[in-house]
């Protein structure tokens, strides 16, 4: 599909003026969102209210209605899905992706503060502790229900679709796909690898390599869930499975029983 055509133009005027898919595109969206998104979980790491990272995953979601037709929303994969039951296998896919980063975990670094999952853990504010099961379980879904909206929407619609776009452009499908994997990954240490601690920022060399590289191989597995699927639902679908997986681990595995 040739992008910016005067049958067809990809992006919204005025937008088309000074946008396209290519990667000055992308590096311009990339560096706008990653600096205010990673600005904002730190900010909501020490304050302990998330309520603008949220926010933020909305402006992720409404970012290519904004900024592109028709025409170049298919082109990022907001299509129905080509092969739904394909949508099975990503959600499966996600859950795997974190089941494995989850055991290990808890191999490599123990279950402290120095593992992921008992960090985000702590994030979780004003929860009761302990809890009795009837609170563990409406508690467990509704951060689930959030977990499996507001990030994998917003976030998949910009990597997978609107970024990897601007990239696959010039450096095809496999390399952009490592692009938006990698930006995926790097922007999730403000979650953890730089950890806020009562003594202040503590950066966690170790972890946080394992953590950005479980990542990096996560975002692959999501882009092949949508080319798996035919569309950016694919995507959705495997990183509602990851977050599924993350949400049910911290509060039936990390979280104390009654």
């Amino acid at each position: 599909m040739t992008d910016n055509t005067a049958s067809s133009p990809s992006f919204r005027s005025p937008f088309r003026r000074w946008l396209r898919f290519d990667v000055r595109t992308g590096l311009v969206l990339l560096a706008l969102f990653s600096v205010v998104r990673f600005g904002l979980v730190l900010e909501a790491n020490v304050s302990r209210s998330y309520g603008l990272v949220s926010a933020f995953f909305v402006v992720m979601a409404l970012t290519p209605f904004l900024l592109l037709t028709r025409v170049g929303r298919r082109r990022t994969g907001m299509t129905r899905p080509a092969r739904p039951m394909h949508l099975l296998s990503a959600a499966l896919a996600g859950g795997l992706c974190c089941g494995i980063l989850i055991v290990s975990a808890g191999m490599l670094f123990g279950w402290g503060d120095d593992n992921a999952f008992a960090y985000i853990a702590g994030t979780y504010a004003g929860l009761p502790s302990p809890m009795d099961d009837q609170t563990r379980l409406i508690l467990f879904l509704v951060f689930a229900g959030i977990g499996m909206t507001f990030s994998p929407v917003g976030e998949e619609l910009f990597y997978r679709g609107l970024l990897h776009e601007c990239f696959s452009a010039r450096l095809g499908q496999a390399r952009a796909a490592a692009v938006d994997a990698a930006a995926f990954a790097l922007v999730h240490l403000a979650h953890f690898g730089l950890v806020w601690r009562v003594t202040g920022w503590t950066f966690l060399p170790g972890p946080a390599v394992w953590w950005v590289g479980g990542l990096f191989v996560t975002g692959l597995i999501f882009f092949w869930s949508r080319r798996a699927s035919g569309s950016i639902m694919g995507a959705i679908v495997a990183h509602a499975g990851f977050n599924l997986a993350l949400t049910g681990w911290i509060f039936y595995g990390v979280l104390p029983g009654a």
